[in-house]
């Protein structure tokens, strides 16, 4: 049986509803829906390609802390109330995902706090040890 260990960012929403930012499953990384909040203030911009790249700031927090990089991303999931502002996002998310080319979705449905306007969510394979 391998490790399960979670991984907290300090989120306050963390505490509110019960859940780790990511869990560690052995080589398996899952990092739960993340939205541009920076965790250290609470606070959120709202532009739609700021809250992205806070996102992805706070995915790739937890991703370091789970021993993983965006190169070890093998699914991402893209959650937004709004479709109109998923486009503006591409070339920011090319950044992160371009040369990693993970299995991607994007899901339109609304999100807990009406000032999120873009969630992601990740799953990543951890690299075997040297």
């Amino acid at each position: 049986m391998g490790e399960r260990r979670a991984i907290l960012s300090g989120s306050t929403f963390e505490e509110q509803i019960g859940y780790a930012r990511a869990v560690v499953d052995g080589d398996r990384v899952h990092v739960s829906g993340t939205t541009g909040f920076d965790y250290s203030t609470m606070t959120i911009s709202d532009d739609v390609v700021e809250q992205v790249e806070q996102c992805l700031r706070n995915v790739g927090a937890a991703l370091a802390e789970a021993g993983c990089t965006f190169a070890d991303v093998v699914r991402v999931r893209y959650i937004l109330p709004n479709r109109d502002d998923f486009e503006p996002c591409w070339p920011t998310l090319r950044r992160y995902f371009g040369e990693v080319r993970p299995a991607a979705t994007m899901l339109m449905c609304g999100l807990a706090d009406p000032r999120m306007k873009f969630e992601i969510e990740v799953d990543a394979r951890r690299p075997a040890p040297m």
